[in-house]
């Protein structure tokens, strides 16, 4: 799974919140050492490269006869085993994300139990994708191994964004209720700095988890072509490259925010 669900989390007052610098704030070349020291930049940066190149390839921009064409092949593919280096343990932060969940109902465990249990297995088995790739053991199981791997990242993607729909619905009614408390204020005179600088801060998240929803959907579409061996029109390479693609950049614009 390229993107992952999000742990459960609820709108905290910003009153007791510590101030964090935004990226703004920041001196770039420091925010990108930050960026770059995070398994996650690193990973979404090779991410954008690769489907930058399978874009151009699907794209039969460039001849294949072309020397160039030929790189790019095998830079595509050198790129996506180096990926799988990155997803080395990486199951630990779905356990963990699991044990820190709050659940409101038992809707919310049941999705958190599908979203963190399929990111995890996904991770989990994507570390022996990359054995059997690099060569460390017998390639004869790779198939098999990518099957459940595929499947897995599917049905994590299914409830991720459920969850996801779920936050964000849960985000419209704060939103609702914020805003009519600011026309009530507005109506008496009075000030309200601190409740517009809350509206920002829920405008802010409610706009990321959009984005999280495409990226997700981006990358469930990824993964019914790898269930599918590539075939089917939602399985075109061209297709496929974009969606990859769109969820690069959405990954990374999440964590460059979040650093």
């Amino acid at each position: 799974m390229e993107g992952g669900p999000s742990p459960l989390s609820h709108l905290q007052n910003p009153r007791n919140a510590v101030a964090k610098p935004t990226p703004k704030d920041t001196d770039f070349l420091i925010h990108l050492e930050a960026y770059l020291a995070k398994r996650d930049g690193v990973d979404k940066l090779l991410k954008i490269s690769r489907y930058a190149s399978k874009i151009i390839l699907a794209s039969s921009i460039l001849p294949e006869t072309l020397t160039l064409t030929r790189r790019l092949k095998s830079f595509e593919s050198s790129v996506g085993v180096s990926r799988k280096a990155f997803r080395l343990g990486k199951f630990v932060q779905d356990v963990n994300a699991l044990r820190k969940s709050r659940f409101d109902s038992k809707e919310d465990l049941i999705l958190s139990i599908i979203a963190y249990g399929g990111e995890g297995l996904y991770y989990f088995v994507e570390q022996f994708v990359w054995f059997a790739k690099s060569g460390l053991i017998d390639s004869k199981h790779l198939h098999n191994l990518q099957r459940i791997s595929a499947w897995s990242e599917f049905i994590g993607y299914l409830g991720s964004i459920s969850l996801k729909i779920r936050d964000l619905k849960r985000i419209n009614e704060d939103e609702a209720c914020l805003g009519s408390s600011i026309e009530i204020a507005y109506l008496k005179e009075i000030k309200c700095d601190e409740e517009e600088e809350r509206m920002r801060k829920l405008r802010e998240k409610k706009l990321l988890k959009k984005l999280s929803i495409v990226q997700d959907v981006a990358d469930g579409l990824m993964a019914v072509a790898d269930i599918r061996d590539g075939k089917g029109r939602l399985s075109a390479p061209f297709l496929v490259s974009s969606a990859g693609l769109l969820s690069a950049l959405i990954s990374a614009h999440k964590n460059w925010l979040s650093c």
